[in-house]
């Protein structure tokens, strides 16, 4: 995709129904409302995904990326919450064993549980932000910078663009997601929720959210990491036995890599927490907690190569958000 080069960027973490952190963080960004959609004379927003699901003011918040992205003040792209939405709503293909692409399970119906109740008195626009997220491309490339949900990974991304040159997949592709193994599976899961691995030894841990795994989120970019706990990159930390056990050189070999020369690149997605800074000079994560009572986070975009730790900007969240 071609950006004006004239225009600096304002990237934007996740914001999971945190409307009114949006509009705090906009306002100190120098944009204004105008027309009912917020603007910037000579900047552009991108959002990183994840609009919906956990947080006090989704439709809200969903409402006022819509209406930047229609009046061409802003892009976003694809996050894994708005891909899990679109996969409960929609049936399974035969074959597949599962009645809907995203099971109906207790837990999937608890994480979407905020944003369907929020939606409840609204089912048309409901339907139509279904629609529209088929509208939001599962990655951007710039030239001079990326942005993707969670992972970027090119032998991924190249066959993906040949066949959805915009990045924006169908209900068709999103279906072929529910045969685990097939490729539009191993592309939404890379895309929009990263790398893991299987802990060591038959452990196990439980996160934050209750939630009792054999995996674990992992680092795509570490260049030479010689244990488990070199590559964890999620908010639980690993059993401390799992945190000292050493990589094989097989694992190694097959962890992912994000070259230093490569553009740099901003996702979203991992939960982190502290002062926002580039986790590489060409990595930046922008997602700290909004909707646990962190930060909303914004990184001004110009023409740098090199990310500066100066060009974060960033909204603490009320606890919790105070109504305007």
């Amino acid at each position: 995709m071609q950006l004006d080069p004239a225009r600096g960027y304002d990237l934007i973490g996740d914001i999971h129904g945190c409307a009114n952190t949006l509009v705090h963080l906009l306002e100190r960004l120098g944009y204004r409302q105008q027309g009912g959609v917020w603007r910037h004379p000579r900047r552009m927003a991108i959002f990183v995904g994840d609009l919906i699901d956990r947080g006090p003011r989704i439709r809200e918040a969903v409402h006022l990326v819509h209406d930047m992205v229609r009046a061409g003040e802003a892009l976003c792209i694809m996050g894994n919450h708005e891909f899990n939405a679109l996969g409960w709503s929609t049936p399974a293909p035969p074959g597949s064993g599962r009645q809907h692409v995203r099971e109906h399970t207790p837990r999937h119906a608890r994480l979407i549980g905020e944003t369907l109740e929020q939606f409840a008195a609204y089912p048309g626009e409901w339907r139509e932000c279904l629609a529209w997220f088929y509208e939001l491309p599962l990655f951007l490339d710039a030239g001079h910078f990326r942005v993707v949900h969670a992972c970027w990974d090119n032998e991924l991304i190249e066959p993906l663009r040949r066949q959805f040159p915009d990045g924006c997949i169908d209900e068709h592709f999103l279906q072929a997601s529910a045969v685990v193994g097939s490729f539009a599976c191993t592309v939404l899961d890379r895309l929009l929720r990263g790398t893991d691995m299987r802990l060591p030894h038959g452990l196990s841990m439980t996160s934050g959210d209750g939630f009792t795994r054999s995996y674990f989120r992992t680092k795509f970019w570490e260049e030479s990491p010689q244990t488990y706990g070199d590559v964890v990159f999620q908010p639980d930390a690993l059993p401390e036995l799992a945190a000292q056990t050493p990589l094989s050189e097989l694992q190694k070999t097959e962890l992912l890599k994000y070259g230093a020369e490569q553009p740099p690149l901003f996702v979203g997605h991992y939960w982190r927490s502290g002062t926002p800074a580039p986790i590489r000079p060409n990595l930046a994560c922008l997602d700290y907690s909004a909707v646990m009572y962190g930060k909303l986070v914004a990184y001004r975009l110009d023409r740098e190569t090199c990310l500066d730790p100066r060009k974060f900007v960033w909204v603490d969240v009320d606890k919790p958000e105070v109504p305007r």
